[in-house]
């Protein structure tokens, strides 16, 4: 049986590059949902009258739920498409942010932060970025999933100053409120211009050769049904798991949730706090380490198409783990230069482990099982970073300082970058979608 080949894209601009910009706005959107919970710890301890314990544990349920849910988000795509999950995973956004309005128990907090926000964000976390740009581009692909990963940094840019000044103003009540809106609004733009496959809208990957051609993977024999999404998830993390490259990266992407989101997205504008500085101006300076990774982290997809994605990783963990340990020295009441240049440098490194990650889960186990690859690593990333929010509030509780915080983070980082020299060298096992 003779098999059509997908027509010729005409001149003007890909079908890909649309679908990666509302792949990008949804990313940025799923990021500012999920970070506005560490701009609104205080506001919500100070009229509930809830711990530090309390609000930091709604907080790691949000972030190991979210990481969590990405495996089987990316087998969720594969089964029903990408239009449905994300289209679905941003009403169920805008319901868990809208319900928090009304909330009055911790219970409450945990089940609409930690649930509802938790699964709808990490149904459009990395992952969804990873399997887009696998799918939709083979020039320029590790620019791609470095301007995807620079998403969650813009996410932060956008609405950390936003729902900071909300929440020292008029009231927290309206930063969710804003969340709920903008992921309702964003649902039709997903529907309209996101597509599964190339071959949906009868064109290849940007830079394929097009007398190859890209067609969906195959229906199943008669009589057999495909496997269900947390099958595929479960038997992918089955047979990987056998790899000691999977564990390491494994570790790794723990390691890097546990410096990220976990500690300095969740405590940051807390630590300040402590320290004298007013919650607008830290929430300002997350949103310039937003800045400054954009250019770090496309830098990074850059790289990591030309140099060895190790030798990157061990760079990264290693400078950042550096970096984390002068941190209790350098805050303060005011933003002294040295604070700034902590704030830069940092914001270079903040997710530029992200395109070296994702090449080489693709490297080690093929672009076709590399997304839910990567959703087991990526929910390793999440639940590190879960477990960190936990351990620095509880370090703050116990000792009254984020000093043993801020030091853990920091070797955690060092140990790292050496176990990511331990990674075998291995050709890219990269095959057509």
């Amino acid at each position: 049986m003779t098999q059509t080949l997908p027509r010729r894209t005409g001149r003007g601009l890909h079908r890909a590059w649309w679908v990666a910009a509302v792949t990008m706005a949804a990313l940025v959107a799923a990021a500012g949902f999920r970070s506005s919970t560490g701009a609104l710890l205080v506001p919500l301890e100070e009229e509930f009258g809830w711990s530090r314990a309390t609000t930091s544990g709604a907080v790691s349920l949000n972030l190991i739920v979210y990481g969590l849910t990405a495996p089987f988000a990316a087998a969720l795509m594969e089964r029903f498409g990408l239009r449905r999950v994300v289209s679905a995973s941003l009403l169920l956004v805008a319901v868990g942010s809208g319900l928090t309005l009304v909330m009055t128990s911790p219970w409450q907090l945990w089940l609409l932060w930690g649930f509802a926000v938790g699964i709808g964000t990490g149904s459009i976390a990395l992952v969804f970025g990873a399997i887009v740009a696998n799918r939709w581009f083979v020039r320029h692909r590790g620019v791609v999933v470095g301007v995807f990963s620079a998403a969650s940094s813009t996410g932060q840019l956008v609405f950390l100053p936003v729902i900071a000044a909300l929440a020292a103003g008029p009231g927290w009540r309206y930063a969710a409120a804003i969340v709920a809106g903008f992921a309702l609004l964003l649902v039709p733009a997903v529907w309209a211009l996101l597509r599964d496959h190339p071959a949906d809208v009868g064109t290849t990957a940007y830079g394929a050769d097009p007398t190859v051609g890209q067609v969906p993977a195959p229906a199943p024999p008669v009589g057999r049904r495909r496997p269900g999404a947390a099958a595929l998830a479960l038997s992918t993390l089955r047979d990987c798991s056998r790899s000691g490259t999977f564990w390491i990266l494994v570790g790794t992407f723990w390691i890097c949730g546990w410096s990220t989101n976990g500690l300095i997205g969740t405590h940051f504008i807390a630590a300040a706090h402590d320290h004298g500085m007013p919650a607008t101006t830290s929430a300002t300076l997350l949103a310039l380490i937003g800045i400054f990774d954009i250019v770090g982290t496309v830098a990074s997809g850059w790289l990591t198409d030309r140099v060895d994605s190790r030798y990157l990783l061990f760079a990264y963990y290693g400078l950042r783990g550096l970096s984390l340990l002068v941190v209790p020295m350098l805050l303060g009441p005011h933003v002294e230069p040295s604070l700034f240049v902590f704030v830069l440098f940092y914001g270079l490194d903040w997710v530029a482990t992200v395109p070296p990650t994702v090449a080489l889960c693709r490297q080690h186990f093929g672009i076709e099982r590399s997304g839910v690859v990567f959703g087991w690593v990526f929910a390793s990333h999440m639940v590190g970073a879960g477990v960190a929010a936990s351990f620095a509030g509880w370090i703050r509780t116990t000792q009254g300082d984020y000093l043993l915080a801020w030091l853990t983070a920091g070797g955690l980082c060092l140990a790292a970058a050496v176990a990511c020299l331990l990674v075998p060298r291995r050709p890219d096992l990269e095959t057509t979608a």
